[in-house]
C-alpha cells in the first residue's frame, strides 16, 4: 500500500480518536504495520500540516499520544464560535447530561448512562466543547474511567456563585422527578 494511502487512514484514525489521541503502538496495532512506516507517515502528516498555511489543523504529540488539534492562530475564531449566541442552545440530551453531572459530580460516563438509560458520548463532547464540564480525575478500579464535573464557565453560564446554589432535589428522587426538576432549572436559561 502506498504511503499516501496510509496518510489518509492515519489522519482518519486520529480524527476519530479526538482529544484522547493515539499512541504509536495503537496506530501500529490497528494498521498492522511496522513502527518505522507509521513514523514516516506521521512525519509526512506533520510536514503537510505545518508547511501549508491554509490548513486549520495540525498534528501534535502530547503525553505520548498523537492528536489532531486546531492551529493556535485560529483560536480567536474558535472562541467566537463557542461563545456565539446561536450555539448557546443545548439539546435535551445535553441538558439532561449536564443536570446529572451538576448534581452527582464527580461522575463517570457509565454512571450517567445508567441514570439516563442511553449513551451520552455526544452530549459529553458537546458540553466539553462548550466548557460547561471537564474531566476532573479518574475513578478507582478497573479501566480508571474519567470522572466529570462542572466548570467555572458552567457557574457563569447559569449565574451561580457556587454549585451549592443549585436548587435542592427532593429527599426521595424518582427518575421522573429528577428530570422535571432539571428541566425547570435549565428551562429558564434557554431563552
Amino acid at each position: 500500500m502506498e504511503i499516501i494511502h496510509w496518510r489518509g487512514i492515519v489522519e482518519s484514525l486520529l480524527f476519530a480518536a479526538g482529544d484522547e489521541g493515539l499512541t504509536m503502538k495503537q496506530i501500529c496495532d490497528v494498521l498492522e504495520i511496522e513502527q518505522m512506516l507509521v513514523e514516516q507517515v506521521i512525519g509526512e502528516l506533520e510536514k503537510e500540516y505545518n508547511e501549508n498555511p491554509n490548513r486549520g489543523i495540525t498534528l501534535v504529540q502530547m503525553a505520548g499520544a498523537f492528536q489532531l488539534v486546531t492551529k493556535k492562530e485560529y483560536s480567536s475564531y474558535l472562541k467566537k464560535l463557542v461563545e456565539s449566541p446561536h450555539t448557546a442552545n443545548l439539546s435535551q440530551a445535553a441538558l439532561e447530561t449536564l443536570a446529572i453531572i451538576a448534581y452527582k459530580q464527580p461522575i463517570t460516563r457509565m454512571e450517567i448512562e445508567e441514570i439516563r438509560g442511553v449513551k451520552t458520548e455526544r452530549p459529553l463532547h458537546t458540553l466539553m466543547a462548550k466548557a460547561l464540564i471537564k474531566e476532573v480525575g479518574r475513578a478507582e478500579g478497573a479501566g480508571r474511567a474519567y470522572l466529570y464535573g462542572t466548570t467555572k464557565e458552567f457557574l457563569d453560564y447559569f449565574g451561580l456563585k457556587s454549585i451549592e446554589e443549585l436548587p435542592p432535589l427532593p429527599e426521595k428522587v424518582e427518575e421522573d422527578d429528577f428530570q422535571a426538576e432539571a428541566d425547570l432549572f435549565f428551562d429558564r436559561f434557554d431563552d
